[in-house]
């Protein structure tokens, strides 16, 4: 890994100098063999086997009872080209309450928009619905580098539409709350949409109220301009960091494919409007997205955007998967909670 502590890094630099308490997990990370990027069925299956498998074994643990809530997977028509159909795992609290509803919270998995399924986050995601009384629906958006840019955003922004259209079956009550999220690329299509829906018509009346972006990437690394070349130092200085280093970066990018400059890539080169919802962030240190999403959340809190950040020093991308019960990642878990309860309150002021 490259140094942290030089002034060349910039004002953030110092956020890399690695974490004590993860510093055991790095030789079994290291010794890990690099991830195929020829074979993508391979690379998929290592990702299920990997992080995926750690992903179920930590929220197990957790795992409210069968009983306290209902799941369901549904498949609905999107758009194309080509068009096709995604699926959406859906949650719901029971309750003994005829006509009870809930706050509608709809997540996007990560995996650099080329691995990855709803299965990444469920266990979570159930422990959730019940914890916070909340309707889930988990949107499974097709992958690249198959479907590449615009249809994996595309897909997400149908999810959201759809759970908001058949929010009467589904016992969400949009009024009470319509908030998105999403973890590494998740988090990245959660910016996206969220900037998408400021300029849609279709909602008006029914506004996303909050937004979470944990671990998100927010520019192309090919787009970055000028004004803001001093400000983004963790590429450079995690190139070579733990679980996602600059190379795997640049090579989950390719396979979206479409513009660096683009919103639907960069979303952080797309102008920002007050209207933005309030935004969660949770940053690690380690992680070569960092100094964008640092740099997102000083520019809404410019627009006046309320927004809460929560940074991890010295860990990287995802690194909660590897060491659940180091203190970084605990404190992820509980500010993660109380993220989701401050969009729920109505984000007070902070």
């Amino acid at each position: 890994m490259a140094a942290a502590t030089t002034s060349e890094f910039g004002e953030h630099g110092h956020l890399a100098v690695l974490d004590p308490e993860f510093a055991p997990f790095i030789d079994f990370i290291n010794s890990q063999p690099p991830s195929s990027k020829t074979d993508l069925g391979l690379r998929r299956k290592e990702f299920e086997d990997g992080l995926m498998a750690a992903s179920m074994k930590i929220y197990a643990v957790g795992l409210p009872r069968e009983s306290q809530y209902n799941i369901k997977d549904e498949e609905i028509d999107v758009a194309g080209p080509p068009a096709g159909k995604i699926r959406v795992r859906t949650l719901v609290p029971t309750s003994s309450e005829v006509g009870k509803t809930y706050p509608l919270y709809v997540w996007f998995h990560g995996g650099g928009w080329v691995v990855g399924n709803v299965e990444l986050d469920d266990y979570l995601l159930r422990q959730l619905c019940v914890e916070f009384q909340m309707y889930i629906a988990s949107v499974e958006y097709r992958l690249a580098p198959e479907h590449r840019t615009p249809i994996p955003q595309d897909d997400c922004y149908a999810g959201i539409k759809w759970a908001v259209e058949n929010q009467a079956l589904l016992s969400a009550d949009v009024k009470k709350g319509l908030f998105i999220g999403g973890m590494l690329a998740g988090g990245h299509l959660t910016a996206v949409l969220a900037q998408r829906a400021q300029d849609d018509p279709w909602f008006e009346g029914r506004p996303i109220t909050g937004q979470i972006l944990q671990i998100p990437g927010l520019c192309h690394p090919e787009a970055v301009p000028e004004e803001y070349k001093a400000s983004l130092c963790s590429f450079k200085q995690n190139e070579f960091a733990p679980i996602l280093p600059g190379e795997d970066v640049g090579w989950f990018y390719e396979q979206l494919g479409g513009s660096p400059t683009s919103p639907d890539v960069s979303p952080l080169l797309h102008p920002v409007q007050a209207g933005l919802p309030p935004t969660v962030l949770q940053i690690c240190g380690l992680d070569p997205w960092r100094d964008e999403a640092l740099l997102y959340s000083k520019i809404l809190e410019k627009e006046g955007v309320k927004t809460r950040v929560h940074i991890y020093p010295g860990v990287p991308h995802g690194f909660h998967y590897f060491s659940p019960n180091i203190t970084a990642a605990k404190r992820w878990e509980r500010e993660y909670r109380e993220g989701l309860r401050w969009i729920l309150d109505g984000a007070p002021e902070v």
